[in-house]
């Protein structure tokens, strides 16, 4: 019995990679055959060569698209593509422009984490493809040895950073992508042992991360970055491109986002069989906690990098996360939200939260170095919905949250003068049986969720354009309780309902919002704006946060490792010896 169970297995796993094999050539095979000349560009050309199809047309466009270089690190990954996945269809002219690219075109390094990755990354495996060349034939003017050496220097101090404080950029919905693209490179392309090691257990270091705060393909929870669409279209982003691709879930965005292409040319590094498992078993709720960093502070701290405490709670039908509120990103930050299961998430918006829309130089001259003068116009060259009232994304300094299990409480203590004077709430064009209760509740579902939304201060409603409404409260002190159930437990919006109105609630807004709250599992959470949170009677304990916690992936804050439990098997991943070690529990 024992042999044929263990013969049902590998059958299982075999039919799983085949499965994920043929999820890495739809995608290429998506980008080699564009449906115009318009999709044509690096990536069809990068597509073209892995596939050894068409040569005479990825060489001609090739130089045609040499003959005016743009995109920066944008730039680069893409033309490092193309010069690693050449296996002898480009032609002598082909080679000749794109070598002499890097020595004309003198790419911006950018500003963030992942654009230096990007360029770094680029850099390493170009220097390494034309070794021994001085500086004159190089954009920058330093010889090919000199190139390399930086670039190695500065991905193993991202390395060490990232697994002994965490990311910086963490959890991006859109910028998974750009840190999967470039360790996929390096696994694939370097030639330097360690550092091709190195790569790979940063994939799976990444792909854990991920995993572990997916609800069916979908990133949730709280996000150093995502942008104005995918923080409501939580299903548009390249997150589920990658959640598709490594896990086989959700639906694919449409076209597949390049970086998930850029992925697969290379080490196309398929998820151990523990990762699956922890990014498709939903079967038992949980609570996942993760430390991270913020971004590089220039400003109005003492720390280059402060600390960023992140808790999730994952069911089956709903995913609740958030952090610990303040700024912690400029911009594009999402600190809290909930988000419920659908079928099919395409167009949806599966999601309800509340911001304080805050625009102002304390967070962007924390966060970039240039002059205060023309900060906001800085921005908004890019980031249009930065300076608008009625926004849905971004921090603020004057938002402190505490999440127990499926419970969220935030609270607002606005200064007077304050640009943007108001919380902004969320609520989906998806939400289904709401109801505005006499007791100041406003209930309704999304999916299988049941969702309780209790605003501290009066409102009123705004429409959204594309759907939806958004609740406008008006007061400096402020906020919102939010408690989530599944119809499992309450198959009755009345069900549900009574169970919330028999809560203990007391609430209180002056001197400082303060809420007293006992949640449907049980908890105590006492929350006074300034003060620390109380669940239980016990504050959270920040100083003890753990770096990964909860019931699948483990580590320690400082320790470059990380250990993935499930179902009897335990991995363990140690990015200081670069190592990496399996075992059965059970």
């Amino acid at each position: 019995m024992k042999r044929l169970i263990a013969a049902a297995l590998l059958l299982a796993l075999g039919a799983q990679a085949q499965d994920f094999q043929k999820r890495v050539r739809e995608v290429i095979e998506f980008y080699a055959r564009p449906k115009t000349v318009n999709d044509s560009g690096y990536a069809t050309v990068a597509a073209k060569l892995w596939l050894k199809e068409d040569a005479a047309t990825a060489n001609r466009r090739l130089q045609e698209l040499l003959k005016d270089p743009s995109g920066d690190m944008f730039w680069m990954f893409p033309v490092t593509a193309v010069a690693y996945t050449d296996q002898g269809q480009l032609t002598a002219a082909s080679r000749a422009a794109l070598r002499n690219a890097w020595k004309t075109y003198m790419p911006y390094r950018g500003d963030t984490e992942n654009h230096w990755l990007l360029y770094y990354t680029s850099l390493y495996l170009m220097a390494q493809k034309y070794p021994g060349l001085p500086g004159s034939e190089w954009f920058n003017g330093r010889s090919s040895d000199e190139n390399l050496r930086e670039a190695r220097e500065w991905i193993d101090s991202w390395v060490k950073l990232t697994t002994t404080k965490g990311q910086g950029e963490y959890d991006c919905t859109h910028y998974i992508g750009v840190y999967m693209l470039p360790l996929s490179y390096l696994a694939a392309w370097a030639e330097d042992p360690r550092m091709k090691k190195q790569a790979q257990l940063m994939i799976e270091w990444i792909t854990a991360d991920f995993a572990a705060e997916s609800l069916d393909g979908i990133y949730v929870g709280s996000h150093a970055r995502t942008d104005d669409r995918q923080v409501v279209e939580k299903w548009f982003g390249v997150s589920s491109d990658f959640g598709w691709l490594l896990f086989g879930q959700g639906k694919p965005t449409e076209p597949h986002a390049g970086y998930v292409l850029y992925y697969a040319l290379a080490s196309a590094q398929e998820p151990p069989e523990v990762l699956k498992q922890i990014a498709t078993d939903r079967g038992k709720p949980y609570t996942h906690y993760e430390k991270k960093r913020t971004r590089n502070r220039w400003r109005y701290h003492d720390e280059l990098h402060g600390q960023v405490f992140k808790t999730t709670y994952m069911t089956k039908d709903y995913a609740v996360g958030s952090d610990q509120g303040g700024l912690l990103q400029p911009v594009q930050q999402h600190s809290w939200d909930v988000t419920w299961r659908l079928d099919d998430p395409r167009g949806k918006h599966p999601t309800l939260f509340s911001i304080h829309p805050y625009s102002g130089g304390l967070e962007l001259q924390a966060y970039f170095t240039f002059g205060p003068d023309f900060g906001t116009e800085e921005v908004y060259r890019s980031k249009k919905s930065y300076d608008s009232p009625d926004k849905l994304l971004g921090g603020s300094p004057y938002e402190q949250i505490a999440q127990s299990e499926d419970a969220v409480i935030a609270l607002y203590d606005i200064p007077s003068l304050t640009r943007f004077p108001h919380i902004n709430g969320f609520f989906s064009k998806d939400l289904e049986e709401i109801e505005e209760h006499a007791s100041g509740w406003i209930f309704a579902r999304g999916g299988k969720a049941r969702i309780a939304y209790r605003p501290l201060a009066p409102y009123e409603w705004k429409p959204i354009e594309g759907g939806g409404k958004r609740l406008f409260s008006p007061h400096l002190k402020n906020g919102t309780i939010v408690q989530v159930a599944s119809m499992d437990e309450y198959p009755t919006a009345a069900a549900f309902k009574q169970a919330i109105l028999a809560l203990k609630l007391e609430t209180k807004l002056e001197p400082a919002p303060k809420v007293t709250f006992q949640t449907l599992r049980g908890k105590l959470m006492e929350c006074t704006y300034g003060q620390r949170a109380m669940i239980d009677g016990k504050p959270l304990d920040y100083e003890k946060w753990p770096a990964f916690g909860g019931p699948y992936l483990h580590g320690e804050p400082g320790v470059p490792k990380l250990t993935m439990t499930h179902g009897g098997t335990e991995r363990t991943i140690d990015l200081g010896t670069l190592t990496a070690t399996e075992k059965k529990t059970r």
